[in-house]
């Protein structure tokens, strides 16, 4: 009698939304076994928060430029080929990372940025070819959810390792974790898909694509708050660390601060279906407005380290609950035709937010104390908490059976709906998914 392989199996040996969270998943493992070694260590080399803030400012310029031109050696070789390359740069960057010296430490941060940059845009080239429309908010969550326990134990067991065990171990399991998302990314044999493949022509610049980019209201609201948003995780993962260490917690505190943190992601499964009760306008704006406001209370308690740990730990879960959309707002608004240059637009919000605060903290820090590092994240918090506002509410809200297809033609006529017919009756989950 055969015997059946389990439906699970089957699903992790073919592309679609559980091979991708689990492809996610090793890579976010890597990522995040270093997450925090990686400023707490450059603390140690360049002597102080400003100094970080620098050496991340500089990498974070280098991952900028990686971004724009991934879409153009894709064009040139194949994304299978620019997306095994990351994955080794990933993997390689821990022996220069691992270092003493300051220079081949910052040189190894360039590489690590360069590489995520890459296997970013490419995983979401991947996700926009093989997962349907109407799939995205099954999807987004399930893959930062197979993400949750690489962030809910990277971050400390990284740091635990370093301090407890040997300082190489981190780097290896990291490198580790790459090549084993290399093996499963060639173990599913993944090619573009050529009912989207781009035609063949001559290469544009990605800079023709920024214009054209902002020019539609819904693509720039969408990288406007997951700016904003990735803004505040690069504050928590750089200077929650370093006020550990500056209060006198301690190195493998700041590991358990950020793990705790990022630790709420478990409650995605949960969260994204209050998501898509309430739509990603309310879920954002109390998201965002929770977090701003505990951010903005963590200097209130600098004289109780612990007190204020666990505050910026409650900021983390405001933050978490934006996050369970992944990158909805984008997908839901981007054209099938412009995916590669849309998403290499896109995704530059995680280098602009890798930019804005080390360069504005390497200013700021040089005249204030650390605490200004947080009332800055909170006021920006806020802030967000209002743009989001101007989603429209039904967006990313599942609608009663009866009225799912009685809706298709209003969302499709509205002003500025820009996506296709075909994909909007491809996706009659979500009304309005047009309109932001």
């Amino acid at each position: 009698m055969p015997v059946r392989r389990p439906v699970f199996l089957k699903r992790l040996a073919s592309p679609g939304a559980e091979a991708f969270a689990t492809l996610y998943a090793l890579e976010s493992f890597s990522r995040a076994l270093l997450a925090t070694v990686i400023p707490l260590e450059a603390l140690k080399l360049l002597g102080d928060a400003r100094g970080v803030s620098t050496a991340f400012f500089v990498v974070s310029l280098f991952s900028l430029a990686s971004a724009l031109a991934v879409p153009w050696l894709i064009r040139q070789s194949a994304r299978r080929l620019i997306y095994s390359l990351a994955f080794l740069v990933l993997a390689g960057c821990p022996l220069l990372l691992a270092g003493a010296s300051p220079g081949l430490f910052v040189a190894g941060m360039i590489c690590r940025a360069v590489a995520i940059a890459a296997l970013s845009i490419c995983l979401s080239l991947y996700i926009l070819d093989f997962v349907a429309r109407r799939d995205f908010g099954r999807s987004e969550p399930l893959r930062l959810f197979y993400s949750a326990g690489a962030w809910s134990v990277g971050p400390f067991l990284g740091v635990f390792l370093g301090v407890t065990v040997h300082p190489w171990l981190p780097y290896a399991l990291s490198a580790f974790c790459a090549l084993a998302g290399l093996g499963y990314f060639w173990f599913l044999r993944m090619s573009e898909n050529p009912a989207v493949k781009q035609p063949a022509g001559p290469t544009p610049s990605p800079l023709r694509y920024v214009g054209r980019y902002f020019a539609q209201p819904r693509l720039a609201l969408a990288w406007l708050l997951s700016t904003g948003r990735n803004v505040w995780w690069v504050i928590f993962f750089i200077y929650a660390p370093i006020y550990a260490v500056e209060s006198g917690l301690g190195e493998i505190a700041g590991g358990a601060i950020v793990s705790l943190g990022t630790g709420f992601m478990f409650l995605m499964p949960v969260l994204g279906r209050v998501l898509r009760r309430v739509g990603l306008r309310a879920a954002f704006m109390f998201g965002f407005g929770m977090s701003g406001a505990m951010t903005l209370a963590t200097p209130l308690f600098w004289s109780q380290p612990w007190s204020g740990a666990a505050v910026l730990v409650t900021a983390a879960f405001g933050l978490i609950l934006v996050d369970t959309s992944g990158n909805m707002l984008f997908m839901l608004g981007v054209r099938r035709k412009e995916r590669p240059e849309m998403t290499a637009v896109y995704s530059t919000f995680r280098d602009a937010a890798d930019i804005l605060p080390p360069g504005i903290f390497s200013i700021l820090l040089r005249v204030f104390e650390l605490q200004a590092v947080f009332v800055v994240g909170g006021a920006l918090a806020l802030g967000l908490a209002v743009l989001s506002g101007k989603i429209h509410p039904r967006l990313g809200r599942d609608v009663q059976p009866a009225l799912r297809y009685a809706a298709v033609p209003a969302a499709a006529a509205a002003p500025g709906a820009g996506t296709e017919p075909s994909e909007q009756l491809a996706a009659p989950r979500q009304t309005g998914s047009g309109l932001l």
